[in-house]
């Protein structure tokens, strides 16, 4: 009988010290649900890191710096740009994919946020890894040649490259002008050319320089250099023409009915970030974007935005990893 008490009691205690433990984490569950919620108004109180994942002087860059310097105006913190390119653009949405989902690490990336998931047999992060913040600004991509190819049209540029084994240079694998390139020439015109990639500003450069003969980047590091002379712009690859270069005929006027295409700038934060650090984000970032001198600036490279929410950056996402798998797989593109 004393036994049998003994194991009774113990039992009990033991009852009762796992109610007192359950109890204990369920506390600390709803503190830690709750106390972001309860922090966000108190957001940002140090320095925000801004992980750019393309190069200095890149699209991606451009606006990345636009808008942190206006954020530490408004906010009263440094944000802190922090450039991690490589792998067209996965080194640096890899590096953020590991920050802590406090709304102090935010990424920026462009389209090849959404190509590299079907490009990259393992791009090393998921779009659900992610939340998005806001989608900014678009731009159109351009082809453009060294001044002197003998070409003016596209149709010209895809000729000269059958008769010359040419190569072109891209704003890096995995971003939309180098699927673009790989659509047009190879998949389309059946050119054996080769891909070169570099960072967007760095392909336009080596272009300049006549290290390669051929460009596909995004419109902003190549505008200076037209306006310049000192590369020759040949077609954009929006449905309509650029109102920065409006004598530049679009690929679809240039003998690829249908063709459309663009390229976006976006900021995203790590998946749990609280939803209400990702508002206030969201709605500081709209503001900016649409302040007089900010949009003078970004109407000055071709890149034009529309205010938008994260609910809706979150389904163009969607629709975007969707329609770039198509894409890959019409163009055969590989990831370099």
């Amino acid at each position: 009988m004393n036994n049998n008490n003994c194991l009774r009691q113990n039992a009990r205690r033991l009852a009762a010290l796992g109610a007192i433990a359950a109890s204990a984490l369920a506390h600390a569950a709803l503190a830690q649900t709750v106390a972001p919620a309860r922090d966000a108004g108190a957001y940002p109180n140090r320095p925000i890191r801004f992980v750019v994942a393309f190069p200095p002087g890149a699209s991606t860059d451009i606006v990345a710096r636009i808008v942190g310097a206006k954020l530490s105006e408004s906010w009263g913190q440094n944000v802190v740009i922090e450039n991690r390119p490589g792998a067209g653009g996965n080194i640096g949405t890899q590096t953020a994919v590991r920050a802590n989902p406090d709304g102090y690490t935010i990424l920026m990336n462009s389209s090849a946020f959404v190509v590299n998931v079907s490009l990259y047999s393992k791009p090393g992060y998921a779009a659900t890894d992610f939340a998005p913040v806001v989608q900014g600004p678009t731009t159109p991509n351009l082809i453009s040649v060294h001044p002197s190819v003998k070409a003016n049209t596209l149709k010209e540029v895809i000729a000269f490259a059958k008769a010359n084994p040419v190569s072109y240079a891209s704003s890096g694998t995995g971003t939309t002008p180098h699927l673009d390139a790989e659509l047009i020439f190879k998949a389309l015109s059946k050119v054996d050319i080769t891909h070169v990639p570099y960072g967007p500003a760095q392909a336009v450069t080596a272009v300049v320089g006549n290290q390669v003969p051929i460009a596909s980047t995004s419109m902003p590091p190549a505008v200076p250099h037209v306006k310049a002379n000192r590369v020759r712009p040949i077609a954009v690859t929006t449905a309509k023409r650029s109102a920065i270069l409006p004598n530049v005929p679009t690929v679809a006027e240039s003998g690829f009915a249908g063709f459309a295409d663009h390229t976006w700038f976006s900021f995203f934060a790590p998946a749990g970030t609280p939803s209400a650090i990702v508002g206030k984000l969201n709605a500081e970032i709209n503001r900016v974007m649409q302040l007089p001198d900010v949009k003078e600036r970004l109407d000055a490279l071709s890149l034009e935005f529309t205010p938008n929410t994260p609910a809706q950056f979150a389904s163009v996402i969607k629709d975007e990893i969707a329609r770039y798998a198509q894409m890959v797989k019409q163009s055969g593109a590989k990831a370099d």
